[in-house]
């Protein structure tokens, strides 16, 4: 077996610094000991980031390793620490892999390369891991050799080689490396792929890796033949607001193409990716085309909650507390203390509010009506969903009659006064929730 490295060529936009994940293992000791013997890629600024997870007896001593050996091939190593979350909901494996992205994330300029050292072993393991998962063609292609990543990419230039060679080099260079002993159990389904299953197949079938690999490329290759059609579905659906899509569109969609379009919409929004049930959710609750109730789906965190035409997903949130209440005179903007935010335009201040959490029965006058409305039907007049109406803000003066409700509906004196001081008030929900409504669409 060869014991040099055949390196494939950098991403063509690619233009930065290559920043190595470096954790000790044979794997990336070998990765970045063939980046530093090559010296058109020590020219671009070569350097290590070792992220220490803090899981494991042996971690202070494993990235003192990281840098002592990066110090030894003169390539800059920076350590960084993570708090790994245990209540996720997904496992400790995939919250770690979180805390190391956002870390790697964070040590990337414009235009650099993250450079990760999965091989074709690797490979195969993701590939079996996301059929027992009954992934589509998306999942099954695994990893790829370079995709966009943070404010640059991501390389895994060594995804076509098995571990095998990757051993070879190592002995043939005299390298040394950490072996993690959490390896060597099988509680991980990774591990008990790698441990177990993998050296099952291979006894029988020795290309198994090569053989998975392979159906990973060819599912790349699907994904993308895909891919354009997924745009123009997920396009057809869109609202103005990113979390939102049009449910009209989507039942419209054949079945297989609409699973395809929820899936690439979760994921252009940098939420955790859907479990299939989530999907069968999606198209058993389009079934039944009723609008009368609220239905969700809750997975890692987040929500799916259709209203009638609209289905909104975002990360789950409290409410604004029903016992929030606030003096406010509009003079600086006021911060919510579910994130939102409620400011005043045109004003230096008002004569003194009160800003407070709806709490039931409030009724309200609207410009160019004689009589109070009940603010509950109003909103619900107005098409204001559910997750916008848990997180209203209510104007109120000093005897409770409601001025105004976020900057969705005013009262009609309320009202009269911003027009006659030229101002306006603005409401912005908590995160990057906005009040797209569900008006009638044309």
């Amino acid at each position: 077996m060869p014991t040099e490295l055949p390196l494939p060529d950098l991403p063509p936009d690619a233009s930065g610094r290559i920043v190595v994940g470096f954790s000790g293992g044979l794997d990336s000791g070998v990765l970045l000991h063939a980046l530093a013997e090559t010296p058109a890629l020590r020219m671009r600024g070569l350097r290590a980031v070792h992220v220490h997870h803090g899981l494991q007896p042996g971690a202070d001593s494993w990235a003192a390793y990281c840098v002592a050996t990066c110090a030894r091939l003169d390539v800059p190593c920076s350590v960084v620490r993570v708090d790994v979350a245990r209540n996720t909901g997904t496992g400790l494996e995939a919250a770690a892999r979180d805390a190391r992205h956002a870390a790697f994330a964070a040590h990337l300029e414009p235009g650099d390369l993250l450079a990760l050292a999965h091989h074709r072993d690797d490979q195969a393991e993701t590939m079996l891991l996301r059929a027992l998962r009954a992934s589509g063609p998306d999942g099954l292609a695994a990893m790829r050799p370079v995709r966009r990543f943070a404010n640059g990419w991501l390389w895994r230039p060594l995804l076509a080689l098995p571990r095998a060679q990757l051993q070879a080099y190592a002995q043939a260079h005299g390298l040394h490396w950490i072996e993690d002993p959490s390896n060597a159990a099988d509680d991980a389904d990774r591990n008990f792929l790698r441990n177990r299953v993998l050296p099952l197949l291979r006894a029988r079938w020795p290309h198994a890796d090569a053989a998975l690999s392979t159906v990973a490329t060819l599912q790349a290759d699907t994904s993308a033949l895909l891919a354009a059609g997924d745009d123009a579905a997920l396009a057809t659906a869109s609202t103005g607001d990113p979390a939102v899509l049009r449910l009209d569109a989507l039942r419209a969609l054949p079945a297989a193409r609409r699973a395809r379009a929820l899936r690439l919409w979760i994921d252009t929004r940098g939420l955790p990716s859907l479990p299939a049930r989530a999907i069968d959710w999606c198209s058993a609750d389009l079934a039944t085309g009723r609008t009368d109730r609220v239905p969700c789906f809750d997975w890692a965190g987040h929500r799916l909650q259709r209203w009638r035409r609209l289905l909104q997903a975002a990360p789950v949130r409290a409410p604004l507390d029903p016992g929030f209440t606030a003096r406010w005179d509009g003079g600086t903007p006021l911060r919510l203390p579910d994130g939102g935010r409620l400011w005043l335009d045109g004003a230096a201040a008002g004569p003194g509010w009160t800003v407070r959490a709806r709490r039931g029965g409030e009724r309200i006058r609207l410009p160019g009506r004689a009589h109070t409305h009940a603010l509950k039907h109003v909103l619900q007049s107005l098409g204001v969903p559910p997750w916008i109406r848990a997180h209203l803000p209510l104007l109120v003066d000093a005897d409770e009659r409601v001025l105004a409700a976020g900057d969705l509906a005013f009262d009609a004196g309320f009202d009269a006064w911003l027009r006659a001081g030229g101002c306006r008030l603005h409401w912005s929900p908590p995160g990057a929730m906005h009040t797209v409504l569900d008006a009638p669409i044309a």
